[in-house]
């Protein structure tokens, strides 16, 4: 999932730089959210651990 983020990230700043605008707002928003899924799941997982520990 990191390296879709990364992805987005690099398709939104090529876009920015070309005047691609609507491109490069949708690839962040996509960015943004799949930024946000990973640190619920990471916080689940780390508070899963440290239940079970």
């Amino acid at each position: 999932m990191i390296k879709w983020i990364l992805i987005l990230l690099v398709v939104a700043a090529v876009a920015g730089l070309l005047g691609f605008n609507s491109i490069s707002g949708a690839a962040m928003t996509g960015a943004k959210l799949l930024i946000g899924i990973v640190l619920v799941l990471f916080l689940l997982m780390l508070l899963g651990v440290f239940a079970i520990a």
